[in-house]
């Protein structure tokens, strides 16, 4: 019996596999990214990035519960000028690395994209859809079509590498927001952030655990939502699609390409599987793919449409 292929190209980026570790894990440093890759990954994204550097919430910032994660960690990260010292030499890392850009005005994502161009990231991603962090995201009304439009062109203009743009679930008409994205000169769509936000409260403290009080639903509560947001985007636009939202199996994982999906993001999975995760998921895929006579990614995108 042949082993199926499970190689991929988002955007022209070559990957072994279609799993890609979101932003907000692990991605902090080439060590992280490297056990990562040894970990069977096909490609990784970097915690996201602004330009000055941020502390964030405080603690605590993630809480587990039975369906998945709440986090509101609020962007910490170090600034642009130190994240391109750290990604410096990425030519030592064995796979493709995505840099996730974050700020408050088109003109922030600009200046982070100049600062980092002298590192050799595969492509930039915009995740204009969080949803706890005020000044960023849902809270500061970039989850539009028109603030997606400026901010994504703003970005096409200084950038020739291809630029993911992450879009929330909470977003009834995701289809539409995708296509501005598109129009504007995305060249794939990261669907889906996290749903909410949400809150759990501590009954006998008598208050939200979260520092933040509220966060983002991640993991298994989010994966049939995120399902159906990336159908519908599949729908609405040509650009690829990476589908993101509580896949920890390689099940999960071919549903979501059947949805449309050419790659597919785990982050939650590696709390409840191990960072070995991604070698699982693509053991799982093979087996499932050889008893229904299926070669290649390529012949499952898209075909729940058919």
């Amino acid at each position: 019996m042949t082993t199926p292929n499970l190689t991929t190209d988002l955007c022209g980026i070559k990957m072994s596999n279609p799993t890609i570790l979101p932003s907000g894990f692990l991605g902090t440093s080439k060590s992280l990214l490297n056990r990562v890759a040894e970990n069977g990954v096909g490609a990784a994204t970097i915690k996201s990035v602004s330009f000055e550097a941020r502390e964030g919430h405080k603690n605590p910032t993630v809480i587990p519960f039975e369906a998945g994660m709440l986090n509101a960690v609020g962007y910490s990260n170090p600034g642009a000028e130190e994240t391109a010292r750290e990604f410096s030499n990425l030519q030592e890392v064995s796979i493709p690395v995505v840099a996730s850009i974050i700020g408050t005005e088109p003109d922030d994502f600009v200046r982070v994209v100049d600062t980092l161009s002298e590192t050799r990231f595969s492509a930039i991603e915009l995740p204009l859809s969080c949803p706890h962090t005020p000044g960023f995201g849902l809270l500061a009304g970039q989850g539009t079509p028109e603030s997606t439009g400026k901010i994504v062109s703003a970005v096409r203009k200084v950038s020739r590498l291809p630029i993911f743009v992450k879009l929330s679930p909470n977003i009834p008409e995701i289809g539409s927001l995708a296509k501005a994205a598109e129009n504007a000169g995305a060249d794939a769509i990261t669907a889906v952030n996290t749903l909410g936000p949400g809150m759990i409260i501590n009954i006998e403290a008598r208050k939200p655990i979260l520092s933040f009080k509220v966060g983002g639903v991640s993991g298994p509560a989010l994966r049939p939502v995120a399902m159906r947001c990336v159908y519908d985007i599949y729908e609405s636009v040509k650009i690829p699609i990476i589908g993101t939202g509580g896949v920890s199996t390689g099940r999960h994982a071919i549903e979501m390409i059947m949805a449309g999906a050419t790659a597919v993001g785990v982050g939650t999975g590696i709390y409840e599987r191990g960072i070995d995760i991604f070698k699982k998921i693509c053991r799982e895929m093979e087996m499932w793919m050889s008893e229904n006579n299926y070669n290649t990614i390529h012949e499952m995108i898209g075909i729940a449409h058919e």
